[in-house]
């Protein structure tokens, strides 16, 4: 049995496959013609029944009388196929088909078989089979009513007739279900309007379609439609003509469109002033409605939200947290405000076209609102500058903390200059420090105290709840971080100064070491000096007398670099103890300056000692002036001259 509901969305994939069709075409009896055009692979024989089913379901009751042409085409098939789908025809259309088409191949089937097997069904089929080139089958149809395939004119695409009815049904199906469902509504709403207070709970209700789309697309097919039809008679006459025929179902579906589409506008506009009327009557109800909704919550969830949130952290992570957490207090509200101010602005257009009766009502509502939402946005600004200033203060704790803790890095850290520019810079770099540290302090008691006063007015927006718990924990840990923060302080202030002392001690150190070198040096260019150019002993008495005493005062110069000397490495010893610095020590400066000393005594002696001889002499000389004294004074002579190549330099 046919059925005759189904739709086309139903059966889409197999619609697509053009497995038959219905292109418009009619033969000389004005009957439809239906293509078959069986291709190489294997057809579906139930996918092709099911396109029969729903193309014969589409044209009217008096098309249908005329009768079907069907053309199988199976140029591209085998006759067992083609045999099959004839002998189909007869239980889909027997009724309906009046000749039935077979377009053979060029290379053709066996005449005997294929002329034996239809005459032998004629009489069972119930329609008259012929075997037909496509050339040949303008003899039974015309031309301007076969497609391209056959040597036709007619023009057919056939996703554009498979689109165009998925667009029809569509339309049909929705439309029907809109006009039922406005005729409802319009129905309701009439018979509710003497009694308001018992209307029911679904007198608001909306049709399942939007009529406005609904509409447009109806209005698009009909011109589709008409159009078609116009290009269609304009061209029908000829048989050359490429112009696109319609097909019935087409001219028979406008007055259908039409139809729907004047009932549609009917209870649309009935189905617009219904809602004119919902729109002006609810709309006082839901800005009452949405008021006390935004009152309730500022005054309940709201409320409640900054009554919680009363902490300001124990770290900047902490305060951090904390002010996302009202970043996300503020985005809720600010929902909430943006309803107050669109309710703001109807209830003042209300209020400027309203009703007497309407006035006082609004009036008050518009002041409640206002009143809940400016203390609540005076609430958000406090509990946002609280957690500010927590930020700003728990972030210069923070970064006093760092510097503390570098500074105590460096007065932890051993000491080891190379020398005492690197000890001055090294002081000047922990002053900067501890400037840097004083100013952090400074910073960080400000900021205590700004958030101390804004904690103390904390209370005067919670509603009367008691906050002298929590603000006492606040204040306890605020007062807690400057307290530590100050003792910190002081410890490595006490240790910048034990550090500057031992840097000091440290500089007295190098410069020990130093003057020690020094003397040294001093010491070897006297021992020089000694060796080099005090040489002469005098002509006379009064002569050695004189450089006699110049090398007492030498010797008195040379003792007290050597004491200055040893004083300075005692000194360097007393440091390095005092120090701790077991590093370090004289290392070669005191051998070398013991070293030397001694041989400057060493010379210094044999030097005093031809001093003296020869003051010895010079007096005796004085004395003797016999000849016979001048032997021995010679001899005396030679006694005083060094062994070598000076004394006989002397003698000479």
């Amino acid at each position: 049995m046919r059925n005759s509901s189904m739709e086309a969305s139903t059966i889409l994939p197999v619609l697509k496959k053009k497995l038959a069709f219905l292109s418009g075409g009619k033969d000389r009896r004005s009957g439809l013609i239906l293509t078959i055009p069986l291709c190489t692979e294997q057809t579906s024989m139930e996918e092709l029944s099911s396109t029969l089913d729903y193309l014969l379901s589409i044209p009217s009751e008096k098309c249908k009388a005329r009768g079907f042409t069907v053309i199988v085409d199976g140029r591209k098939s085998q006759w067992n196929v083609v045999k099959t789908v004839v002998l189909m025809l007869q239980n889909v259309i027997p009724a309906e088909v009046s000749l039935v088409c077979v377009v053979k191949p060029d290379e053709f089937w066996d005449k005997k078989v294929t002329h034996f097997c239809f005459w032998k069904e004629k009489d069972r089929l119930g329609f008259e089979v012929i075997l037909v080139s496509a050339n040949k089958l303008t003899r039974y149809i015309e031309p301007c009513q076969l497609t391209d395939e056959f040597g036709g004119s007619l023009q057919y695409d056939h996703m554009d007739w498979v689109n165009k009815r998925l667009v029809f049904e569509k339309f049909t199906k929705e439309s029907t279900s809109l006009l039922d469902e406005l005729a409802v509504i319009n129905e309701n709403e009439k018979a509710s309007q003497p009694d308001k207070a018992s209307r029911p709970s679904d007198s608001n209700a909306l049709p399942s379609f939007d009529p406005e789309t609904v509409l447009q697309t109806g209005h698009e097919l009909l011109s589709e439609l008409q159009q078609r039809r116009f290009n269609g008679s304009e061209g029908g006459g000829g048989g050359g003509g490429t112009a696109w025929s319609p097909m019935d179902d087409e001219l028979l579906a406008q007055p259908q469109v039409m139809k729907l589409l004047d009932s549609l506008r009917e209870q649309y506009t009935k189905y617009q002033e219904v809602c004119r009327q919902r729109s002006k009557r609810s709309q006082l109800e839901e800005i009452q409605t949405k008021v006390m909704q935004v009152v309730n919550w500022l005054e309940g969830p709201g409320t409640e939200q900054l009554r919680t949130q009363w902490g300001i952290g124990d770290s900047i992570r902490a305060s951090q947290a904390l002010l996302l957490k009202h970043e996300e207090i503020e985005s809720q509200h600010s929902e909430w405000f943006a309803v107050y101010v669109e309710l703001n602005q109807q209830m003042a257009a209300l209020l400027s076209a309203g009703d007497d009766e309407d006035l006082l009502e609004l009036k008050a509502l518009q002041q409640q609102l206002s009143d809940v939402c400016y203390r609540q946005a005076s609430q958000l600004e406090f509990r946002q500058n609280v957690l500010q200033s927590a930020h700003d203060f728990h972030g210069t704790a923070q970064d006093l903390s760092q510097q503390l803790d570098g500074l105590l890095g460096m007065l932890c850290a051993d000491v080891a200059p190379a020398d005492g520019a690197a000890i001055q810079q090294t002081l000047k770099h922990l002053e900067e420090k501890l400037k840097s540290v004083e100013g952090a302090l400074q910073s960080l008691r400000e900021k205590g105290q700004v958030l101390l006063e804004q904690i103390s007015n904390q209370s005067s927006w919670f509603y009367g709840k008691d906050m002298q718990i929590e603000n006492k924990e606040n204040i306890d840990h605020i007062h807690s971080i400057m307290e530590d923060m100050q003792l910190r302080k002081q410890r490595c202030e006490d240790m910048v100064d034990v550090r500057r002392l031992k840097m000091l001690q440290m500089v007295q150190l190098f410069k020990c070491e130093e003057d020690a070198s020094q003397a040294v040096e001093w010491l070897g260019e006297l021992l020089d000096a000694l060796l080099k150019t005090h040489i002469r002993l005098g002509d006379d008495s009064q002569e050695a007398k004189v450089l006699l005493e110049k090398h007492r005062k030498f010797v008195d110069v040379a003792q007290s670099t050597y004491d200055y000397g040893r004083q300075l490495l005692q000194a360097t010893v007393v440091l390095c103890q005092s120090l701790r610095c077991t590093t370090r020590s004289s290392g070669d400066t005191l051998p070398r300056l013991n070293r030397v000393w001694k041989q400057f005594t060493v010379t210094a002696d044999e030097r005093q000692h031809r001093l003296d001889m020869a003051s010895t002499f010079h007096t005796a000389a004085d004395r003797v002036c016999m000849p016979k004294k001048q032997e021995n004074l010679c001899v005396f002579c030679m006694a005083l001259l060094p062994v070598g190549k000076h004394r006989s330099d002397k003698l000479k």
